[in-house]
């Protein structure tokens, strides 16, 4: 396990491009808590799809094989015979754990005792691990990667030993606990180099890829990243699976040697989370819009997103709108800055910026 002064090695000099990554980050950040606020019944909304969708995705990244409209069945309360009771349950841990996060991340110390009861509570409804949950493993486990049926396809790594579990989760959150409060280093390298360490311990028998997650959740919305629950770090993780898996391995095979290579895994953790954040941006731009447009305004402006550029002719002809309709909703939008207009008179054409 790295010393604490091996852990402030490992994320102490970074290269260039996980600095202007970690800036684009905190900049729409920034535009998100300065944007006009959405309205508590879109936030409701957003965050119910995305309680679906990250749970759909992160026990699919775990092999199970629930679509997002089978998981939004489930938590309607409608039994869905085809699938096993192990995926059923393990869906049910998922999305009430997240929705606890998401609702009380303010009142949740980052801890090891939260860390298992985070397990505890992911594995609440799962019958087969009733002896384990909550606790470290006491067995060796391994990591393998699997395919797009959730088989085994070949084994990534082999995890830190049972009996040093407890000694270096100890160690790995104290080390982050005490990172946090020094502000020596950016909180988003800490929270990768917390990742990548507990994946790398794994320190539970099962369900460490899923505690992971929730608490990549937890630690960006301590650290001020808000819209955490309103785009789907999960699905993002689901999307580019196969690149998930190499960077934790290209920097994991370094540890406990002279020479730790923590990049690889931050460059990919940096740009989903980059991902994220754009996609939290555009969420908010697209409610801003729609907040100033009436209805058959809102209607031009949803054809302007669909196509490279157009003419007002061309657009009256496939919305429908009248012409002198079309000309108001141009002229807001351009006052808005959503558009722009290339060339003057009845030859003039418009696109999204």
């Amino acid at each position: 396990m790295a010393t604490n002064k091996q852990f402030d090695q490992r994320i102490d000099s970074m290269p260039t491009e996980i600095w202007s990554k970690i800036a684009q980050i905190d900049g729409l950040k920034g535009q998100w808590i300065a944007g006009v606020q959405l309205s508590p019944q879109v936030l409701g909304r957003l965050k119910r799809s995305v309680l679906v969708t990250s749970t759909g995705s992160s026990t699919r990244i775990e092999g199970a094989r629930l679509s997002d409209e089978d998981v939004e069945k489930l938590m309607r309360g409608i039994d869905i015979q085809k699938f096993t009771n192990r995926d059923k349950q393990e869906v049910r841990g998922y999305f009430k754990l997240l929705e606890n996060v998401f609702d009380a991340w303010k009142l949740i110390k980052f801890s090891e005792n939260t860390i298992k009861h985070f397990h505890k509570e992911l594995l609440k409804y799962v019958k087969k691990d009733e002896q384990h949950r909550g606790d470290y493993k006491k067995k060796e486990n391994q990591v393998h990667m699997l395919d797009i049926a959730g088989k085994p396809i070949g084994i990534l790594f082999d995890t830190t030993p049972a009996y040093l579990a407890s000694k270096e989760m100890q160690e790995l959150v104290e080390w982050s606990q005490q990172a946090f409060d020094e502000k020596k280093f950016h909180p988003l390298l800490i929270i990768g180099n917390f990742l990548v360490e507990f994946l790398q311990i794994h320190p539970f028998e099962d369900g460490n890829g899923r505690v992971s997650r929730i608490l990549t959740n937890l630690l960006l919305l301590k650290k001020g990243y808000f819209y955490v629950p309103y785009v789907s770090h999960e699905k993002l993780i689901e999307d580019n699976k196969p690149d998930y898996y190499v960077a934790l391995r290209r920097s994991q095979k370094t540890f406990k040697t002279e020479k730790e290579d923590i990049v690889p895994w931050l460059d990919f953790f940096l740009e989903i989370f980059l991902k994220q954040s754009k996609m939290a941006i555009d969420l908010l731009s697209k409610e801003n819009v729609e907040k100033l447009l009436s209805v058959k305004q809102l209607a031009v402006w949803e054809y302007l997103q669909k196509i490279n550029e157009t003419t007002t002719g061309e657009i009256v002809n496939n919305t429908k709108i009248a012409r002198p309709t079309v000309k108001q909703a141009l002229d807001k939008l351009l006052r808005l800055k959503k558009i722009e207009r290339i060339g003057l008179g009845r030859s003039a054409r418009y696109r999204k910026l």
